[in-house]
């Protein structure tokens, strides 16, 4: 099969690698149908994540059909199909007991992480994957729910929802500011909605995707290239900020960013993903009354979402900009990796 393999920072190869095979018995394997492209994988590009051995196929999002399924899987059958959740969980330790599966104590090669697709076992931009503990890491995709809205339910809707409105405590009549309109910004901005705050602000400095914001639920755009950005913000709110901040860019600044928004007794939900320090002025913020809170997303809201895509509460078919065949991988990348150039949310490979 063909895979999409890392080479080290900066480099990457779609080449030929041997299929993967059954190791245990609550393995699948699935052909896979769809993949997309994160921004963890650029980070991984980058070398951000030292952990990522030279040669381990990217990739944690997609949607397949399940080809073979190991002798202790009974829920599963040859023919489904299947989104691979961004998370493996073994479903029976202590973590994943209490809806924790971000922090699975079972995975292979990494116990207390339940990110190990494209991480520390081989991923998903591949024309076939092997899936640990399959029954609790994979959902069937309805039929009513098209490869475009699935592929999603993989990591940046449960990311967006999880991370940002439910660690950032949302509540009715909030207001909210998302700093980065990415396709997890933007899906943090759609599922805040689910809350039913009074504002949602979204922040960036790309003007065609603050555009976009107001198709996934936003109520008021400003660019941070404006001198008076901040200024800005702070008027659509009562002078005091906002009750939410999202960050979900991963730089330093725009961290610095959200702890310039909030205001006292507000929340500050970081989901981007860090490649450096970060600086936090503790000495300013502590009088505040903030709540700071991070993670890495569990997914155990996957198949609630599921449920609200399945019936047409979330506009999930906007975030597919692009769509590349298997054989275009590298172009995808390009695409994803330039994404202000080429007007792109998500690339979509089938």
């Amino acid at each position: 099969m063909k895979a999409l393999l890392y080479k080290g920072p900066g480099e990457k190869s779609w080449e030929e690698v041997p299929n993967p095979v059954i190791r245990e018995s609550t393995d699948v394997i699935v052909k896979m149908v769809a993949t997309t492209i994160c921004g963890t994988d650029l980070h991984i590009l980058k070398g951000d994540v030292p952990e990522v051995e030279v040669g381990r196929i990217l990739g944690h999002e997609g949607i397949g059909d399940i080809v073979e399924v190991g002798s202790g899987v009974s829920r599963l059958k040859v023919g489904d199909r299947v989104i691979l959740s961004c998370v493996s969980s073994c479903g029976h330790c202590s973590n994943c007991r209490q809806g924790l599966y971000s922090h699975c104590l079972a995975p292979e090669g990494l116990a207390g992480i339940g990110w190990i697709f494209g991480y520390m076992i081989d991923g998903t931009q591949a024309e076939y994957v092997r899936v640990p503990f399959a029954e609790n890491s994979v959902y069937v995709l309805p039929q009513e729910v098209s490869l475009e809205e699935g592929i999603l339910l993989s990591d940046i809707l449960p990311t967006g929802f999880e991370i940002g409105v439910q660690y950032g405590k949302v509540k009715p009549g909030d207001v909210v500011a998302v700093v980065g309109s990415g396709p997890v910004g933007l899906s943090a901005v759609m599922t805040a909605r689910l809350y039913g705050p009074s504002k949602i602000i979204a922040i960036d400095l790309d003007q065609a995707r603050l555009k976009r914001a107001f198709d996934f639920g936003a109520t008021d755009v400003v660019n941070s290239s404006d001198p008076d950005w901040m200024k800005q913000v702070f008027d659509l709110t009562d002078g005091a900020g906002v009750d939410v901040a999202i960050e979900a860019v991963g730089f330093p600044n725009t961290f610095t960013m959200v702890t310039q928004l909030v205001r006292p007794g507000g929340s500050i939900a970081n989901i981007g993903v860090h490649g450096k320090q970060v600086d936090l002025a503790l000495h300013e913020l502590w009088i505040k009354n903030i709540n700071i809170s991070m993670g890495l997303v569990n997914t155990n809201t996957l198949e609630m979402l599921l449920k609200l895509v399945a019936e047409r509460k979330l506009p999930a078919d906007k975030f597919v900009t692009h769509r590349f065949a298997f054989d275009q991988m590298l172009e995808a990348y390009d695409v994803f990796g330039n994404a202000s150039t080429y007007d792109a949310l998500k690339v979509m490979i089938h």
